[in-house]
C-alpha cells in the first residue's frame, strides 16, 4: 500500500496548496473551508461523457464512494445501501441529496460501462457515476480515505466506505455498513437536511 502513502502526501500538500488565498481573484462564494473535499478538483467525466466539477456539489449534503464496474459482491451493495438510505427518507429530503460514485478503475470503466451502471442500479439524475485517470483516482482515494489494490486477478481488493460530505464538501460521517441503513449515517444526513438558521 505504499503508493496510498505517497498518495495520501500528495493530497495533504495539494489540499494545502488549494487553501492558499488566490491573488487578484474574485469568488462569487465564499471560500471553500480548509477541509472540503472540494478543494481538490480531480478533471472527472460523468455517465453522459460529460465533464463534472466536483465543486457542483456544493450548497447541498452528498453521499460518496468509489468503486469498480466489474465488482460482482461488494460494489453493487453499496450501490444498494446508498439506494436504500435514500428511500428513508421524504421525497422532499431526497431531492436534496447528491450521490457522486467515482470509479477507480479508469481501464476497464469507460463512459459507456457507466452509462450502463446507472441504468443498471437504477440510478436517477441525483446520482453521477464518474471517472478520472488513475493518478486522480489514487489521490482522491486518499483523501477519502478509501483504501483499494489490484489484485493479480486484475479484480481491486478495496474499503466499502460510504461517505456523507457537508454543503461545503466536508467530510461529516462515513460508514462502511452494507445491505442495510446505517443508522449513524442516516441520523447525520438527516441534520444535514435541518434548515439553518
Amino acid at each position: 500500500m505504499k503508493p496510498l502513502c505517497l498518495s495520501r502526501r500528495r493530497a495533504l500538500l495539494l489540499s494545502a496548496s488549494l487553501c492558499l488565498p488566490a491573488i487578484g481573484v474574485q469568488s462569487a462564494q465564499p471560500a471553500l473551508p480548509g477541509s472540503s473535499v472540494y478543494q481538490l478538483r480531480p478533471p472527472l467525466t460523468d455517465q453522459n461523457g460529460q465533464a463534472f466539477d466536483i465543486a457542483s456539489l456544493r450548497g447541498q449534503p452528498a453521499l460518496v464512494s468509489m468503486f469498480y464496474g466489474s465488482c460482482d459482491m461488494v460494489c453493487p451493495m453499496i450501490f444498494q445501501t446508498i439506494a436504500q438510505t435514500l428511500q428513508t427518507l421524504p421525497a422532499r429530503d431526497r431531492a436534496r441529496v447528491r450521490v457522486l460514485m467515482v470509479s477507480f478503475d479508469p481501464a476497464r470503466d469507460s463512459v459507456a460501462v457507466l452509462k450502463q451502471l446507472a441504468q443498471t442500479h437504477e440510478c436517477d439524475a441525483q446520482w453521477t457515476l464518474a471517472r478520472t485517470d488513475e493518478d486522480q483516482a489514487r489521490l482522491l482515494a486518499a483523501v477519502l480515505g478509501v483504501q483499494y489494490r489490484r489484485l493479480p486477478s486484475g479484480e481491486f481488493n478495496h474499503s466499502s466506505t460510504v461517505l456523507l460530505l457537508d454543503a461545503q464538501g466536508r467530510i461529516v460521517a462515513r460508514s462502511g455498513l452494507l445491505g442495510r441503513v446505517d443508522p449513524l449515517l442516516l441520523r447525520a444526513l438527516q441534520a444535514q437536511l435541518l434548515p439553518r438558521s
